[in-house]
């Protein structure tokens, strides 16, 4: 199972006026491999019921960031709540822009072992590939 988060469209205005593309553009899919990893992390640290969020910040060698932690408080106001196998996911508006279209998933492989965002607004990234400029 793979859940996306969308933005609502405006209550107040009309259908016509609201950007057709806007909720495909503004999407963040979660892998079940993520979400099932998430679980394991949260179970492990004795707070099933905690949430993970997600977020870009400005940093990093490429100018951003991801960001990936623990959430043991209820989700801001302003944030996107996305739930997948039973694990919360917050992601806040700002964060949003830099990730929509991106999928998060967990890999595993000889060389790494973790989360990984497969972002399409990446422009480069860092030799570390912890950080990345957009296009």
């Amino acid at each position: 199972m793979v859940a996306e988060a969308h933005p609502p469209p405006p209550a107040a205005a009309p259908p016509e006026a609201r950007p057709a593309a806007d909720a495909l553009a503004r999407s963040l899919t979660i892998t079940d491999a993520a979400a099932a990893h998430a679980r394991a992390k949260l179970d492990k640290r004795g707070t099933p019921d905690a949430a993970i969020r997600l977020g870009v910040k400005g940093g990093g060698c490429s100018g951003y960031s991801y960001v990936i932690e623990f959430a043991d408080t209820p989700p801001r106001e302003r944030d996107r709540v996305i739930e997948v196998g039973g694990v919360r996911f917050y992601v806040d508006k700002k964060s949003l822009v830099f990730l929509a279209g991106s999928a998060l998933d967990f890999e595993r492989t000889l060389m790494f072992q973790g989360f990984k965002f497969k972002n399409p607004q990446e422009a480069s990234k860092c030799g570390c590939g912890h950080s990345f400029t957009v296009k």
